[in-house]
């Protein structure tokens, strides 16, 4: 007696759609979000232009859903979380350029800040799309922000000079600017150098 075999489910929403947006997260970083299609993205996962659009009616739709969870989470690993879990704020930021040049050179080249890199093509393009990406920098800013105030609470040493905000706003252009100089150089040399001028500002609590 042959015994049938049950059927194994291949429909799986959730999987297409990250796999969709992990496509065009990667796209958005090295061809651009005006350069990446439709059709590419369909041609690069496998999917339908139907199931595609179910899940992303309009490629605008697709974009913020790559800045809100993608770039996101690449933020926060990169940066939230380590500097949050740091026993200071320098020793966390300090890393953080540390373990990024690392990578990098690790990788052979430099594809620029994946938040910063968005910025300069759509922050102007689209209002909805603006204010997705300045919510994801308030988000890093006020990370580094309070760990910097938890700091001098404890009697750290206060290298922001009282303006932890005006401090947070300072690394992040340290870093979005090294990895552009980066991205046109292809080289970690801007972003050493700035992890060496942060260490210098920061040396008390390293």
């Amino acid at each position: 007696m042959i015994k049938s075999r049950s059927r194994r489910r291949t429909n799986d929403p959730v999987g297409l759609r990250n796999r969709v947006l992990d496509a065009a997260a990667q796209a958005f970083q090295s061809s651009g979000y005006g350069a990446t299609s439709v059709h590419h993205l369909i041609r690069a996962t496998g999917v339908s232009g139907g199931a595609l659009h179910h899940h992303f009616p309009s490629k605008k739709s697709l974009a913020l859903a790559v800045i809100d969870e993608r770039v996101a989470a690449e933020v926060a690993a990169t940066w939230i979380e380590r500097v949050t879990a740091a026993p200071t704020a320098a020793q966390g930021i300090v890393a953080v350029f540390d373990s990024v040049v690392a990578a990098l050179e690790e990788q052979g080249s430099v594809g620029g800040c994946p938040l910063g890199n968005l910025a300069a093509e759509l922050a102007l393009r689209d209002d909805e799309i603006r204010t997705s990406l300045a919510d994801r920098y308030d988000d890093w800013r006020q990370a580094i922000t309070a760990k910097v105030e938890q700091d001098r609470s404890v009697g750290q040493a206060d290298y922001a000079g009282g303006d932890a905000a005006g401090f947070a706003n300072v690394v992040i252009a340290l870093f979005t600017g090294a990895l552009t100089i980066g991205k046109a150089d292809q080289s970690t040399a801007a972003l050493r150098a700035a992890t060496r001028q942060l260490t210098r500002w920061t040396a008390a609590d390293l």
